[in-house]
């Protein structure tokens, strides 16, 4: 095989693969493309084993994430690119092993940061739902803990 013929061939394969648009093993997801394994997934792109996953692509084992692209194993992220391991991150980048970031770029394992700096817990909640009604960003959308089961009983 010359080098114009692996080019070639490798080309077909690029162009073959970005234009399906089948899913694999995929249970209840809607207007989806190039997903496998995944369960409940909505208008999302080549997800591998999310479940619960909207608007988002390229991510895998993930799940409840909303508009994220390229995550690996993260769960309950809003908006937010190349994280890996983290839980309820909203419009963070690069961040590995964290939980509850806002805004955040790069850090690992932290927990209640903002724009990369730390918040107590109180703090941290308090101002994000505020920041998350000023970006437009829905309650619900998984970057707010669900209620204690007390307060969704008073909800009622």
């Amino acid at each position: 095989m010359t080098r114009a013929e692996f080019e070639a061939e490798l080309r077909k394969l690029i162009q073959a693969f970005e234009t399906g648009t089948g899913n694999e093993r995929c249970v209840a997801c809607v207007a989806c493309e190039r997903c496998v394994d995944c369960t409940f997934c909505r208008n999302s792109k080549a997800l591998q084993r999310c479940h619960y996953c909207v608007d988002s692509q390229r991510c895998s084992d993930s799940t409840h994430c909303r508009g994220c692209r390229d995550l690996i194993a993260c769960s309950h992220c809003v908006a937010s690119e190349r994280c890996t391991q983290s839980s309820y991150l909203v419009r963070s980048v690069d961040c590995t092993g964290c939980t509850y970031c806002f805004g955040c770029v790069g850090l690992v394992r932290k927990d209640f940061h903002i724009l990369n700096q730390p918040y107590d817990r109180s703090s941290y909640f308090k101002l994000t739902a505020k920041l998350m009604r000023e970006l437009g960003l829905s309650a619900g959308s998984g970057a707010e803990p669900a209620p204690a089961p007390a307060a969704r009983a008073a909800q009622r």
